[in-house]
């Protein structure tokens, strides 16, 4: 053993410990972001300029000072918040910027908005079920996650499909914006709790909206979520349970074809129900072919964490199941699943997003 320890360099080792206590610090971090959004401390610091901890207390309903005091000083040094002197002598203020507004609180206004993603801990059975899974090769449905892995996919695309899915994407693909206005008909495979449903069937109401998830937990939210519009319909499915004949004019699917434990089905069934005019949209992950070239995504070991948790782990729910996960669909795969579906042209957009880029696909 000693020798093994003359052997080190401390340097290094001092370095690769810094590495992964800092993973511990982001935990840590995560929940506090969690903690804060669930109070509403972001929201009650937003536009208030530099309060005390008593202040900001108040503001957010009456909570303790100092509880609330611990949490904004972990915001600092997590540099998520500002802090200053008191101007009058009585200790710290917290501010939050305005680009902090912008990723903490407004989900209505901002494309960054990024708080939705935190979460509270994984359950302890939960964290059992997926060591398991590296056991059985079998990973967990979507719906084990329960309603809190609908609620936060929902919050997190939120904002994209609020600001950017009619304003940008739509414009983007040849025709379509066009004949949405006109009135066609529309299928969106894998809707989820409805957020894009609720903006493409409110910004066009002459079309027709069908859209299949098999998450019931999601489902129950789109029901909720689209009860006000009366063009749109939803079905408690999947893709391989689509129309058989061709039923539709476009067809969506929004970051979950590496979700599903067939994809290539999925896109053999969604041309099957698609008309020989119309067009698939495909959103996907931002991703290369090899590690090595997606080594360049500074926040890849997240990508990786996501599919874990939920991404490969559905996608590879049932046996036989591709398990291509969230970094496992790059376009060279698209391209060779859906020309094996019966699509024959595939057209790359790229609007500039970090995280997703789009295909039109067309029969």
């Amino acid at each position: 053993m000693t020798d093994v320890q003359d052997q080190l360099d401390d340097e290094a080792v001092g370095l690769m410990a810094f590495q992964v206590w800092s993973y511990k610090q982001g935990e840590l971090v995560s929940l506090l972001i969690h903690i804060g959004d669930r109070l509403g401390l972001y929201e009650a610091m937003a536009g208030a300029g530099p309060l005390s901890a008593a202040e900001l207390a108040e503001r957010a309903g009456g909570l303790s000072e100092r509880w609330v005091r611990e949490w904004a000083s972990s915001m600092v040094a997590a540099k998520l918040i500002d802090h200053r002197p008191g101007a009058e002598g009585d200790g710290n203020r917290f501010e939050l910027s305005p680009a902090g507004r912008a990723v903490l609180v407004d989900e209505e206004a901002s494309l960054f908005t990024a708080v939705g993603a935190f979460s509270g801990p994984m359950d302890p059975d939960l964290v059992d079920d997926l060591t398991e899974c590296f056991r059985t090769g079998i990973g967990l449905p979507y719906d084990r996650l329960g309603p809190s892995g609908a609620h936060q996919t929902e919050r997190t695309l939120g904002p994209w499909a609020r600001l950017a899915l009619v304003p940008v994407i739509i414009p983007m693909l040849d025709g379509v914006e066009a004949r949405l206005q006109s009135g066609i008909d529309v299928v969106d495979v894998g809707c989820g709790a409805g957020v894009a449903l609720e903006a493409l069937a409110s910004a066009y109401p002459a079309s027709r909206f069908v859209g299949y998830d098999p998450s019931r937990h999601a489902i129950e939210r789109a029901t909720a979520k689209l009860a006000h519009l009366d063009n749109v319909q939803l079905v408690h499915g999947r893709a391989e349970d689509l129309p058989g004949a061709a039923s539709f004019d476009l067809a969506l699917t929004f970051d979950c074809l590496h979700d599903m434990t067939r994809p290539d089905d999925a896109l053999a069934a969604v041309r099957t129900a698609l008309r020989d005019d119309g067009t698939l949209l495909v959103k996907e992950i931002r991703c290369a072919d090899t590690l090595g070239e997606n080594m360049r995504n500074p926040m890849l070991a997240m990508m990786f964490g996501f599919s874990i948790t939920s991404c490969m782990s559905s996608a590879t729910s049932e046996p036989g199941g591709m398990g291509l996960g969230t970094v496992g669909l790059p376009e060279s795969k698209l391209r060779e699943l859906s020309e094996a579906a019966g699509f024959t042209s595939l057209t790359r957009h790229d609007p500039g997003e970090s995280a997703n880029v789009y295909y039109e696909v067309r029969p």
